[in-house]
């Protein structure tokens, strides 16, 4: 029977990438950040309020990445953080119009797209690169569209929740894609360089001092001719 050949699909990408988000927002707030565990399909992608961000990136394949926070999710995400870095509360900003509430969130935006440019380097051995986050504060009666140029997108829309109950929600579009591995049977220990060198290596050596070890049956018979010669006075 033939085995399956792997493949990575725009859905499995979309999941590396919520798997960024909650485990970024989690580790750098030390709560619980999670994702609802639908997936909602969109036509487009869009800036809504409160709070917007968004970063695109291209590379072995192009997308949008959106994140729209609530007012309530926004600063409870940014004042949770900040206390975990040290900040006294009494200091910290309430308003998620304020531009330290806007900086904070855009970084850790970026902490959440390098994680997911990480893993797919190193899980779908493709690169990308994305832009700068952009954070923007979105009055109530107004939705901005971003318009990226994707042959054939796909759009979804996942809703997160933090740990206090507030909601805030992940818009995602991409070039409709699959990766599909060429080396599924190979074991990924055998790829790293120092068990290649471990396995394969001593063999080699081995195989090496043995050719270059001189034979001793042969040298023995080469001593023996040359007697022979001697006593015959050649």
């Amino acid at each position: 029977m033939i085995p399956s050949t792997p493949v990575v699909t725009s859905q499995d990408i979309l999941l590396k990438l919520c798997h960024s988000v909650s485990h970024i927002l989690s580790k750098t707030t030390s709560t619980s950040v999670t994702h609802a565990g639908m997936v909602q399909t969109i036509t487009r992608t869009c800036l809504k309020p409160d709070l917007g961000c968004f970063s695109i990136f291209d590379g072995g394949f192009s997308g949008l990445v959106v994140i729209n926070f609530s007012s309530l999710a926004a600063v409870e995400i940014y004042r949770t953080y900040m206390v975990q870095m040290g900040m006294p509360e009494s200091e910290l900003a309430f308003s998620h119009t304020s531009d330290e509430v806007a900086n904070v969130m855009g970084e850790l935006m970026n902490q959440i797209i390098g994680d997911f440019t990480n893993k797919v380097s190193q899980e779908l051995q493709s690169s990308i690169t994305q832009s700068q986050p952009k954070m923007l504060t979105i009055n109530k009666e107004i939705t901005l569209s971003v318009d990226t140029n994707l042959t054939e997108a796909v759009c979804r829309r996942v809703a997160f929740r933090t740990a206090g109950n507030h909601s805030f929600y992940l818009e995602f579009a991409m070039d409709k894609t699959e990766f599909i591995s060429l080396n599924h049977d190979i074991d990924e220990k055998e790829q790293d360089p120092d068990r290649l060198l471990e396995a394969h290596g001593k063999p080699i050596l081995s195989r090496q001092v043995k050719l270059e070890t001189p034979n001793t049956d042969s040298q023995n018979k080469v001593d023996d001719a040359d007697e022979l010669l001697n006593s015959l006075g050649l």
